[in-house]
């Protein structure tokens, strides 16, 4: 096989320059025609082939990749053939040096130093491989009616019980009527169905007929992340690297987004999501963000488009309760309050002159009462004005809203509900109702209020829906 020049080894060492001796420059790689910047985050490049003739990246991984990547792999494959033949030539002046006084035997080493590892490492890894049998790659199938033309995405989703349920983001599947589920061990199943979608959070769940025995993941506690707290996201990295690792921390709790499609055909108002910096990049969306026991602390939904290292998954105490009535009953049955509240920030209780700095205000929204009548909330005497403090053993604060602690349990669950009404505090027990999509408390997405110092005005405005 032909050897690029960078790659050819010389037959004698060669003089180490001198003062007036420069040395060689490495022979230039011809560099492909540039191509349009894109937004889109760069992915992560494959190992550079053996040195020889140069093979196209698309030859080196074997799996089909658009273009743009292919673009990025071969600049990198030029840029890495210069740092070779700069490296190589270093090295040999330093064994030619070594050769003037003793005999060459380079470094070699002697042990497996990729298994010498701190604790953290090795953690990241068995964290990884225990939930890696549990993390699917999703091809979702949509077919236009008019023009009957086909269209193809791809996503990852999560194995949440033996028989085959699996759960990923709404944006994965919508739309979408043929699914197609590769699993890690490369088993491919195609009669998978649609099992349902949630109506209020970007969550979606399949079912894989005939699955057999899958490996279901462990559901962890999202409720007690921490800040600065290690996590790993796994996912199918831009529809094309299955169970692709990342690894980062927690960023920040409770975070509010917009986040729009790929194709910007639809817009999802998403509240308490969790912030990490752990690589997010396109296919990962439906993964799993897991701490470093292994268990699924979230669901990896978003990305910031125009910055590295913002992240954004669905903390899985959310889905608790829908995943728990999919599991049982083989539907997907979100549970609602009825009422329409404000959570409390320092600048709503000055405005207000609240007695509490955290919370969720019963307050009106637009063309809104501020409890649903004849809801659950209402039969069990929550009124307006109220601050709800907490829902269950649960306090509501910036990373726990009312809707997300809702959610954790089952429409026909009671709860006990904590609020504040004239400076006294009162628990009611609240049954709660399966939401249908006709209550005029679902017309609307939520919508998180700004941390930003604002008005009491703008705070009613930005008003989340508490179901």
């Amino acid at each position: 096989m032909k050897k690029s020049a960078d790659s050819k080894k010389p037959s004698t060492p060669a003089p180490a320059p001198t003062a007036s001796t420069k040395a060689p420059k490495p022979a230039k790689e011809p560099v492909p025609p540039e191509t349009p910047a894109t937004t889109e985050p760069p992915a992560a490049m494959p190992a550079v082939p053996p040195q020889g003739e140069p093979q196209s990246p698309a030859q080196a991984a074997h799996v089909r990749m658009p273009k743009k990547l292919i673009v990025s792999l071969v600049l990198l494959a030029v840029a890495s053939g210069a740092l070779s033949t700069w490296f190589t030539y270093t090295v040999l002046q330093g064994w030619h040096s070594a050769e003037q006084t003793t005999p060459a035997s380079g470094n070699f080493a002697k042990d497996d130093g990729n298994r010498v590892s701190s604790a953290e490492e090795n953690r990241v890894a068995a964290a990884a491989e225990k939930v890696s049998p549990s993390v699917v790659s999703i091809a979702a199938q949509s077919r236009n009616a008019r023009t009957r033309q086909a269209t193809q995405g791809a996503g990852t989703g999560i194995i949440v019980s033996h028989n085959g349920y699996i759960v990923t983001n709404k944006h994965v599947v919508d739309g979408a009527s043929l699914f197609e589920v590769t699993t890690s061990d490369g088993t491919i199943y195609d009669d998978v169905r649609l099992v349902g979608t949630d109506p209020l959070n970007d969550v979606a769940f399949l079912k894989v007929n005939n699955a057999g025995k899958l490996t279901p993941a462990e559901i962890g506690n999202s409720q007690t992340a921490r800040i600065g707290q290690n996590v790993v996201a796994i996912g199918n990295s831009l529809g094309e690297y299955q169970n692709t690792v990342t690894s980062g921390i927690i960023s920040g709790l409770g975070r509010p987004v917009n986040a729009q499609a790929q194709d910007e055909s639809k817009m999802e108002s998403l509240t308490g999501l969790i912030q990490t910096d752990s690589a997010i990049n396109p296919g990962n969306s439906g993964g799993p963000l897991i701490n470093l026991s292994g268990q699924v602390i979230g669901i990896n939904t978003a990305v910031v488009a125009d910055a590295q290292g913002i992240g954004f998954a669905i903390p899985i105490n959310s889905i608790k309760g829908i995943l728990k009535g999919v599991l049982a009953k083989g539907k997907v049955m979100r549970p609602y309050l009825g009422v329409h509240y404000v959570e409390i920030t320092p600048a709503l209780a000055r405005s207000r002159r609240l007695p509490v700095k955290t919370g969720a205000l019963v307050t009106p929204g637009r063309n809104q009462p501020a409890v649903e009548s004849n809801g659950p909330a209402q039969k069990a005497g929550i009124k307006e004005g109220d601050i709800i403090t907490k829902i269950g053993d649960s306090e509501v604060k910036a990373s726990q809203s009312v809707s997300s602690l809702v959610s954790q349990y089952q429409p026909g669950e009671r709860v006990r509900v904590s609020v504040l009404r004239d400076g006294k505090e009162q628990t009611m027990e609240v049954t709660l109702a399966q939401y249908t999509g006709g209550s005029q408390f679902g017309q609307e997405q939520r919508r998180q209020q700004s941390q930003q110092d604002h008005s009491d005005e703008s705070s009613e405005e930005d008003a989340a829906w508490g179901f």
